[in-house]
């Protein structure tokens, strides 16, 4: 694109002191008619480009502008390089680190002199993940419904929304987007859609960035007790954090959080097997009780095999 293509020039001018036209358009795979379109398109932007004929000639930024040089770091290059390498573990593609080296041309020590941070967005699922990914940015960019099934904890349902932002969080991939059976603005868990459709366009509408503070989306109402075994301590501190527990005397760990409900609780102690005990809230302690029973009287049946 040419927008993409002017911001890479100028990014390698700001970062060399002059380079020649043919180098550009080597660089950037067009003619050199075409890079001269976009020199002179930058200077009529107000970029005071200058450009030089003959054996060392070239194109520079006047001198008095080199100070906006410092515009970009090496430092802030490296972080955007480590956040594009992080969509391509997305994608499954190389295109966003083709696209930082356009933009650190002729800086070799950029790429490779930061190669201890790495971040990779993929999951398990990864073979159907990166599809769904791009077919819903592309319905982002060109304004198309999608239509598609959602699996979720109250049930199935079939969904037709407008999608407007792909959102990493909670080690996740979300959709934001207006959703036509709501009559709002939901979040889609993208590895509970399946039957991804492009459908008709719409006309964007004033969309609100979605609230995604921990209190917003998960109303941890539910105060929750438990002793666990110090077995199991590094689990408290990886998913609560230390604060989340107190040991005793005896080497147990006093845990107290806030879950959203009785399901995630049950769950989450159950998971422990004998080394977790619930203890408040006092209620739930008969719901595990039960829960327990069932999963004991079902083990108890004959072998049917």
């Amino acid at each position: 694109m040419k927008l993409d293509r002017m911001i890479g020039i100028l990014s390698i001018l700001l970062q060399q002191e002059k380079v020649t036209a043919p180098w550009l358009a080597e660089k950037f795979e067009v003619s050199r008619r075409t890079i001269h379109r976009d020199i002179e398109a930058l200077c009529m932007a107000g970029i005071p480009l200058c450009t030089e004929p003959g054996q060392n000639g070239g194109v520079s930024i006047m001198e008095g502008y080199k100070i906006d040089r410092t515009l970009l770091s090496k430092s802030d290059l490296q972080a955007i390089l480590a956040g594009l390498r992080s969509l391509d573990s997305v994608s499954g593609t190389n295109r966003y680190a083709q696209l930082m080296e356009k933009l650190s041309a002729g800086s070799s020590s950029l790429l490779a002199g930061d190669g201890h941070i790495f971040i990779n967005l993929s999951s398990w699922y990864k073979d159907s993940l990166s599809p769904k990914i791009e077919l819903l940015h592309d319905a982002i960019l060109s304004c198309r419904k999608v239509s598609f099934s959602y699996y979720a904890p109250n049930g199935e349902s079939e969904r037709i929304v407008e999608p407007y932002d792909l959102i990493f969080q909670w080690t996740s991939w979300y959709l934001w987007s207006w959703c036509e059976t709501r009559q709002d603005f939901r979040l889609f868990k993208l590895g509970r859609m399946t039957g991804l459709t492009l459908a008709d366009t719409f006309e964007k509408r004033a969309a609100p960035l979605p609230d995604l503070s921990p209190r917003r989306i998960f109303s941890n109402t539910l105060q929750v007790k438990a002793r666990i075994q110090p077995e199991y301590k590094w689990r408290l501190i990886e998913e609560y954090g230390p604060e989340s527990f107190v040991e005793q005397p005896d080497k147990s760990l006093l845990f107290s959080f806030g879950f959203a409900d009785k399901t995630s609780v049950i769950s989450w102690i159950s998971s422990f097997g004998e080394g977790a005990e619930l203890l408040e809230p006092w209620e739930l302690r008969q719901d595990m009780r039960t829960f327990a029973d069932s999963i004991r009287k079902k083990y108890e049946k004959p072998d049917q095999s």
